[in-house]
């Protein structure tokens, strides 16, 4: 496994990129990882390099502006934050990566995001979904609510800190904050009709942060062939404390799309 890191550069600042590309592969295909709101490249752990062994093919990863190893941010993101990581970052990323054909694969708001490019970008040949939102629930919001209380006490920041260092309060009131407001409470995740490439969600049953009826909305409303793998028994982790489930729906699932291309 070769393992490259780099700093990509952006109009606003530089971009940290973690490449994963196993001994062998097999595919010139690409898989585009990103990650949920308190999340970053490492914080991936070894799932990357699973999934690039699993497959037989390069794995990417970035940590997004403001987290991890990229750049600092000094105000919280908009409100259509979602919509501009597909519009705005990922447009970026991808110019400066040279990157041609990909399958896009987000976790939990990387989820959200991951339907976004998979919308806006014609050499995007298929998705995939772990545990992502599809709109707002009561339990989203109680989660959330619950995770911010959680996250004051400063052994918890000390945690965040680890993996974003200084700018670890941004991070987190780069979730609860916009996630909390009033303007945020009708948010959906609209451009999924526009997603004409095969989908998979996945999503783990007793989800802290939104029931099955947000994997259901997603496949029900994209405009290709789309599945859902609900896991029994898990969280919001799915990849983390189910991994081998995980890995082989989502191997099954690409192995269908490269076939069809």
């Amino acid at each position: 496994m070769i393992i490259k890191e780099q700093y990509i550069p952006t109009t606003d600042g530089d971009i940290f990129v973690k490449i994963w590309t196993p001994e062998i592969v097999q595919s010139k295909i690409s898989i585009v990882l990103l990650h949920d709101s308190l999340g970053s490249c490492n914080q991936w752990r070894d799932f990357p390099e699973k999934l690039a062994n699993t497959l037989f093919m390069q794995v990417i990863a970035y940590d997004r502006a403001g987290f991890g190893n990229s750049y600092t941010r000094h105000t919280l993101p908009s409100i259509n934050f979602i919509e501009e990581e597909a519009d705005v970052y990922f447009p970026q990323v991808k110019k400066a990566l040279e990157l041609g054909r990909f399958i896009i694969l987000g976790h939990s708001v990387g989820g959200g995001m991951a339907v976004n490019i998979a919308a806006n970008e014609k050499d995007c040949l298929g998705a995939v979904t772990i545990s992502a939102q599809a709109f707002i629930e009561e339990r989203t919001l109680e989660g959330i609510q619950n995770a911010k209380q959680a996250l004051q006490r400063p052994e918890m920041l000390s945690k965040i800190a680890k993996w974003h260092g200084e700018k670890a309060q941004w991070v987190i009131n780069a979730w609860t904050e916009i996630w909390l407001s009033d303007e945020f409470r009708n948010w959906k995740l609209c451009q999924v009709k526009n997603v004409f490439c095969p989908l998979l969600a996945i999503h783990g049953e007793n989800d802290e942060y939104g029931s099955t009826a947000f994997p259901n909305y997603i496949v029900q409303n994209s405009s290709a062939s789309a599945q859902v793998e609900i896991i029994e028994n898990c969280g919001h982790m799915p990849h983390v404390t189910h991994t081998e489930v995980v890995l082989k729906a989502i191997a099954s699932f690409i192995k269908s799309v490269i076939d069809l291309n």
